[in-house]
């Protein structure tokens, strides 16, 4: 059951993350004025990198089953629920709670621990 909600928080990550990518281009990116231009790109590259990283964090989430260690398992886990956990308090705290996204991301870390 531990290695069952391990990787179903993964899913769910890369899930959340894939979403986070999409409405980042087609609604916040698509309406945004940043001038100059340069900055723009650096903006969204920069959303695109947190993107990439949660991606990453949910092949770890999906993989560390898996692996033969048990600190290997621990530190993943530590380390994804801080990230997400971070990330779901500024998303509620940045949007008053108005947006899903924290939401997800808490469910995420509450699976990871439990999964611990």
């Amino acid at each position: 059951m531990r290695d069952l909600l391990l990787q179903c928080a993964g899913v769910l990550t890369i899930i959340v993350a894939l979403i986070h990518g999409i409405l980042g281009e087609t609604k916040v990116f698509a309406r945004a004025r940043i001038e100059p231009e340069r900055l723009r790109t650096l903006i969204r590259l920069v959303w695109q990198a947190s993107t990439v990283a949660w991606i990453g964090g949910g092949v770890l989430l999906i993989a560390a089953p898996w692996m033969e260690s048990e600190p290997a398992r621990r530190w993943i886990v530590v380390t994804m629920a801080c990230v997400f956990g971070f990330s779901a308090v500024a998303n509620a705290w940045a949007t008053r709670g108005r947006h899903f996204g924290w939401m997800m991301l808490s469910v995420v870390v509450a699976m990871a621990v439990a999964g611990y």
